[in-house]
Order: structure tokens, then C-alpha cells, then sequence
């Protein structure tokens, strides 16, 4: 038996919810209530109208109100239940997004931050994308808007006039692009765009008739970044009183993109911006159910999907018991008393880990200032360390599982063809990069999986990679 195989696996690939998060009781409690009322189970355990469970829109419009709004002010019109349809949650429906407002002949591009989320690659391909997605890098305020525009604008013509494959008006619309971002707390890099950036993004949407797809889903999970000494007294509170001890007051988000406006090809009222939206992270991943936030022609667009229109909108039960959380409380109680204190302890351990353990090693990483969310922290190791020779002696030899920043290239695009544009195109690619996600493994696990990620640092000093390590490594990573 291999030494790596002697110690149990460490897993900070897996972006799932902690089993402490998941609350069952909680659902279990909505799920008692809603199937003893007929006038509530009879509805719920029918097919569902196309937009969705009304109650759980209605419950939600005032929950995204509070939330975005909480002193009626930003300029922004609060939302309302017909600027919301209930979903099978952001994967699926970016998927619905995709079939109701792109035509694969008609839409130019989709354009994505990168790093991006990685699952979302294989969605724009089903779509009718594959050869078409477009890298645009970010920096520490978000998207490259002068990147952005400059590839916009690289698509001069205007054929064809209308959409070839398929009949989407008078209640849908093809747009010419699909912008792809997560603007808060990206998955991988953690970044929140600014607000400037948020603006100048919208602005280019409007000017060149794209839609801008927000994923949204770690809107909620934010929380002020913890001291040395908060850090204790939060690990006190939770050993002593339990997690209702630390309930968080709420970290208002910036604006959303969906908040920001219409634009010139928007006679139908469409918009050019759409919050993608989802309670796994808030509940459980596997309630497979979530929202999107448009203008009201949007939402009755998506509402009328193909698929949604055969049986209803996904998830009904779910959404059933969903709508009881949050008419109750108990949503917002667990979210601000459970996960956001548990996430946000979990971030702490890491980054005083990450600190003691690699930042002597010249590994870099987003020190925050103030407020902090999600699942994940993005690593830039040392040069000319490979982070996927890292990667792969993380599980040869410490039994750790750690994922290389080639995970995170917008599939087709390595900013290859970008230099003669005038263009670097290395900032689309992340060969020194790792993720670690902080939601999943216990502290001290997380711990002991940094120290390991440091034994392997320190051994490629002692141990460099043979040519045939690296030649292995580039058949299964594409570059080292």
C-alpha cells in the first residue's frame, strides 16, 4: 500500500454544502405542514403551472426585496412575482435560457469570465456553441469591459437578419450574444465585480443586443471576514450556545446586473441581464430548485420554454416546501444562522492555514479586506511551479484531491490566437493556478489538507518533475 493511500482522502475539489448545513428537520417540518392541508399538497403534487409555484414567486418577491432593498431605495424597481419563474435550479435553467432566447445561427458568441465555472461549458455546447466561446479575463474589480468590447466588436456583420433554426417571437427573442458571468464571490476566484464594472457591463449588453446570464448563487453566502480574535470568539459561540448564537446580520450585496436597465434593441422589454438563482447552496443541492429574475417579458418568455411547458415548471414539491420556509422564517434563520456563520469559519481556518503554510512557500492568494463569500479560494503558485504537476503529486503521494486552474479555461479558447489581436492571451489561462473550496471537508481537515498541499510544495524542491512525469502530465492536462 501506497503512503498516499495510508491517509484518508481530503477532498477540496467538492463544491457541495457540509452535511451540518444540509436542514433536514427544517424540510421535513415544511413537508409535514404542506401535506397535511389539501389546499396546499393538492396543488404541489400536481403538474405546475409554467412560471411556477405562485405562493413560493409571491414569498420570493418579497424575500429578494428585503434582501437587495432593504431600505426601499437603489433606484431599482422591487420585485414582484411576475419578474420571477421558479426553476430546476441555475443549471438546468441556464440550459432553458439558452433554448428560449439564442438561435445557434443568428447568436454570434457566448463570452465568459475566466476562469469560469467549468460545468458551464458543456451547456453552451449542447446549445449549439461548441467552437464559439470566447474568453474575456478579469481582473481585481471583475471582467475586462475593454476586452470585452474589443471581441464585440470584432462581429461587424448583421447576418443573418433573424433567427434560422428557430420561431421564438412574440414572446421570446434571440439575442446576438450571451455574456456568462458570477458576479458575486465567483466560482473559482472568490471575486466580486465592482460596481462600475457591474454598470459598464450592462452598458455593453445594450449596445450590442447580448445578454448578460448572472449567476447569481452566492448572493447570500456573504459575510464580514474574520479577525484572529473574531475567529476564536466565533469558535467559542458555536462550542458554546449553538449556531442560533450566531445569527449574521446581513452583508448587502452590490446592485445586481438584472437591477441596472433596459437598452435601444429592447422594444419587446426583455431586458439585457437575467439573475440565474438557486437554493442549493441556501437549502440543499438537492431540492433541484431555484429562480430567475427578469423583466416580466423575460419571465414569461423563460415560463414558456419547451420543456417547461410539458408538465409545468420543474421542482414542484420542492417548491412547495421552499415557499413554507420562507413564509415561516426558517429560510432566512438557517441561512443567517447556520450557513453563513459555518461557511464563514470554514474561510477563516483555511486563509490562517494558507497563510502559515504557503504564503511562506511564495504562494499567493486574495487576502480580503472586509467582506468575503462563497465556496472558494484561487491559488497562484510560485513560477514556474505547474499547478497540475502539483495537482497530480497532491494525490499520488498525499492522498489529496485539488483541482489545477485547467479546469477553469473557457472550453475552446485558450488565448492562443489572442497575440495577434494585440492581446494577451495568458490571462485566459491558469497554468499556476489551484481552487480549494472551504465547504465541504471539517476544519481540522482543512488544516491538514493545506499542510499536505505544503509537503508537496516543498518536495518539488527536493523531487523536480522528470520528463516523463511532465510529458504524462501534458497528454492528461494539455500543459504543464
Amino acid at each position: 500500500m501506497s503512503a498516499a493511500a495510508e491517509k484518508p482522502l481530503i477532498n477540496l475539489i467538492r463544491g457541495w454544502p457540509a452535511p451540518r448545513q444540509l436542514p433536514a428537520d427544517l424540510l421535513k417540518a415544511a413537508a409535514d405542514r404542506a401535506l397535511a392541508d389539501p389546499a396546499v399538497f393538492v396543488p404541489g403534487l400536481q403538474y405546475a403551472p409554467d412560471p411556477g409555484f405562485q405562493p413560493l414567486r409571491e414569498e420570493l418577491a418579497a424575500f429578494l426585496d428585503a434582501y437587495y432593498h432593504p431600505d426601499g431605495g437603489g433606484g431599482a424597481a422591487a420585485p414582484d412575482a411576475a419578474r420571477i419563474c421558479v426553476t430546476g435550479g441555475a443549471s438546468q435553467n441556464l440550459a432553458c435560457i439558452l433554448g428560449s432566447f439564442t438561435d445557434p445561427a443568428y447568436t454570434r458568441a457566448v463570452w465568459a469570465v475566466a476562469p469560469c465555472y467549468h460545468l458551464s461549458n458543456p451547456v453552451f455546447e449542447d446549445a449549439g456553441f461548441k467552437g464559439r466561446l470566447r474568453a474575456v479575463p478579469e481582473d481585481d474589480e471583475g471582467i475586462d469591459l475593454e476586452w470585452l468590447e474589443r471581441g464585440l466588436r470584432s462581429f461587424g456583420s448583421d447576418e443573418p437578419a433573424e433567427p434560422v433554426f428557430k420561431n421564438l417571437l412574440p414572446e421570446r427573442k434571440a439575442y446576438r450574444h450571451i455574456i456568462y458571468a458570477v458576479p458575486t464571490s465567483a466560482n473559482p476566484s472568490g471575486k466580486t465585480m465592482s460596481l462600475r464594472r457591474r454598470q459598464g457591463l450592462v452598458r455593453l449588453a445594450r449596445e450590442h443586443d447580448a445578454l448578460v446570464v448572472c449567476d447569481d448563487v452566492y448572493d447570500f453566502l456573504q459575510w464580514p471576514v474574520l479577525t484572529t480574535t473574531t475567529t476564536a470568539a466565533a469558535a467559542a459561540a458555536a462550542a458554546g450556545s449553538g449556531p442560533e448564537s450566531l445569527l449574521l446580520p446581513r452583508q448587502r450585496p452590490p446592485p445586481r446586473l438584472v437591477d441596472l436597465g433596459p437598452g435601444r434593441h429592447d422594444a419587446g422589454g426583455f431586458g439585457h441581464a437575467v439573475s440565474n438563482g438557486s437554493f442549493s447552496k441556501m437549502v440543499a443541492p438537492g431540492v433541484r430548485t431555484g429562480w430567475a429574475e427578469g423583466t416580466p417579458a423575460f419571465i414569461t418568455g423563460l415560463a414558456h420554454t419547451g420543456a417547461n411547458r410539458s408538465g409545468g415548471a420543474g421542482s414542484q414539491l420542492a417548491a412547495v416546501m421552499i415557499w413554507d420556509m420562507i413564509r415561516t422564517g426558517a429560510l432566512a434563520a438557517h441561512v443567517d444562522g447556520v450557513v453563513r456563520p459555518d461557511l464563514q469559519r470554514r474561510h477563516g481556518v483555511l486563509l490562517g492555514a494558507l497563510r502559515a503554510e504557503l504564503a511562506p512557500l511564495g504562494v499567493r492568494f486574495e487576502e480580503p479586506r472586509s467582506t468575503y463569500g462563497g465556496y472558494f479560494v484561487w491559488l497562484t503558485l510560485p513560477e514556474p511551479v505547474s499547478a497540475p504537476i502539483v495537482a497530480r503529486r497532491a494525490l499520488t503521494d498525499e492522498n489529496l484531491v485539488v483541482a489545477a486552474g485547467d479546469m477553469f479555461q473557457v472550453k475552446g479558447d485558450d488565448g492562443s490566437g489572442r497575440a495577434a489581436d494585440g492581446e494577451d492571451g495568458a490571462r485566459v489561462r491558469f497554468p499556476h493556478n489551484l481552487r480549494l473550496c472551504y465547504s465541504w471537508e471539517d476544519e481540522e481537515r482543512l488544516v491538514e489538507g493545506v499542510e499536505r498541499l505544503a509537503r508537496v510544495l516543498r518536495g518539488l524542491r527536493d523531487r523536480p518533475p522528470t520528463a516523463e512525469e511532465a510529458e504524462e502530465v501534458q497528454q492528461a492536462f494539455g500543459f504543464v
